[in-house]
């Protein structure tokens, strides 16, 4: 299969262009460039797919060109938002672009000395030299009111209550001469990014055949969202972030896991490598054998995997067993935050696990119990567990030995009903 062809199978194409950008992508290699906004200091699983399709733009023989909005960060891309962006300080921005920078590089080859490494480029280094003047007569001149207004995102802002700014109003000016910039320095042909982009691309395509002469290219790739048409996306309240300190590859993992069986085959052909016969055998057993989530589970494992790598996926699949019954130990505090987050929790003092905490004593302090009544009973009816292993009885006694973490324990009632204790 052509990669073209691969492409449109998988659902990658929302539109293109122009219809010759086929046969390019087939038969020549072409360099290309996708934009990221350093909104934040991780990107997250939205932006995953677009970095997965310049991964594999790459194998096919393409030259990425990775755009890191340094200027255009600063205005904010009003593309799909309701409302202006809070305008970010240069000192943030600056760090926001150094970790997605080395974010980046995982998942793409930035190997000078191959033919189609990769490279990374940052539009403030040419937008500082650009005074207001050169801005107006050099490129404001070629970009038409009507036209601008035209585009999707701006008329959906001008009819709405918070209007739009002159700020964000000028950013397709802005992406738009980064196409015509980055043709005109390093011969880029093809811009891909989201379809909320496709008038900030077009107005590239547009001007750098203007400016430069050249005929270039766009792409688009379709949203990325739930069952429910929500955004992937930190704007959107449902972020899964990159960085495993912001999202725990478990908590990862669990997102994936519960992916709407309608839009899990999807998800497999836009964020693995699977084959297509591959996907086509799960997408059977998705009608087949729905409760086994074989589907789910294979798309967790491939981008948890990619993400977080091997150790990463190892201590997602552990964390996911914790609630299946295995011991829970050799767990750090802050794991333990992250797998229990939703799980009540209590703070006991340390001075006396240090000493040696009755079993009815501690257990009758959670919000698992109300009474020492009711813990007495659970106890005498074999329903307590600490760290997933049966407690011993009512005279057992706690100690240090029990923690699972540095400073907690996991306290659980019956099957289900668990309770991080603290102890400090």
């Amino acid at each position: 299969m052509s990669f073209y062809k691969d492409l449109v199978e998988r659902g990658i194409i929302e539109a293109k262009s122009h219809d010759e950008l086929e046969k390019h992508l087939d038969e020549k290699s072409m360099k290309f460039y996708c934009g990221y906004d350093p909104s934040a200091k991780s990107l997250q699983l939205g932006n995953l797919f677009s970095i997965i399709t310049c991964m594999r733009f790459q194998k096919a023989g393409h030259t990425p060109y990775i755009l890191v909005g340094g200027a255009t960060g600063m205005i904010g891309d009003p593309s799909g938002k309701s409302q202006e962006r809070n305008l970010l300080d240069l000192a943030t921005l600056e760090e926001n672009i150094a970790a997605i920078r080395a974010q980046l590089s995982r998942f793409i080859d930035f190997d000078e000395s191959k033919n189609n490494g990769a490279t990374m480029v940052n539009n403030r280094d040419w937008w500082q030299k650009i005074s207001f003047l050169e801005l107006l007569r050099d490129i404001g001149k070629r970009f038409r009111v009507n036209e601008m207004l035209n585009k999707d995102s701006v008329k959906s802002r001008i009819n709405s209550d918070s209007g739009i700014s002159f700020t964000e109003f000028s950013y397709q000016i802005l992406q738009g001469y980064d196409f015509a910039h980055l043709n005109k320095a390093h011969g880029v042909e093809l811009q891909i990014g989201g379809s909320d982009q496709w008038g900030n691309m077009t107005a590239g395509t547009d001007l750098t055949r203007k400016m430069n002469g050249n005929q270039v290219y766009c792409m688009t790739t379709p949203l990325v969202t739930d069952a429910n048409g929500k955004k992937f996306g930190k704007s959107e309240g449902n972020a899964v972030y990159l960085d495993g300190d912001m999202t725990s590859p478990y908590k990862m993992y669990q997102f994936l896991l519960n992916t709407d069986d309608a839009i899990v085959v999807q998800l497999l052909k836009f964020y693995t490598f699977l084959s297509l016969e591959q996907i086509t055998e799960l997408a059977n057993k998705v009608e087949s054998e729905p409760h086994l989530r074989q589907a789910q589970k294979t798309l967790a494992k491939h981008v948890v995997e990619l993400v977080h790598g091997e150790e990463g996926l190892n201590a997602a699949l552990r964390a996911t067993s914790f609630f299946f019954g295995e011991k829970i130990e050799n767990v750090s505090d802050k794991e333990v935050s992250s797998i229990f987050e939703d799980v009540p929790s209590v703070e006991l003092s340390m001075a006396d696990l240090s000493a040696g905490f009755p079993i009815l004593d501690m257990i009758s302090q959670t919000p698992l119990f109300g009474s020492k009544k009711e813990a007495r009973r659970s106890l005498d009816q074999n329903g307590v567990s600490i760290n997933n292993i049966k407690a011993k009885g009512v005279d057992q006694v706690v100690t240090k030995e029990d923690l699972a973490s540095e400073t907690s324990l996991i306290l659980r009632k019956g099957k289900k009903n668990y309770c991080v204790v603290k102890f400090a």
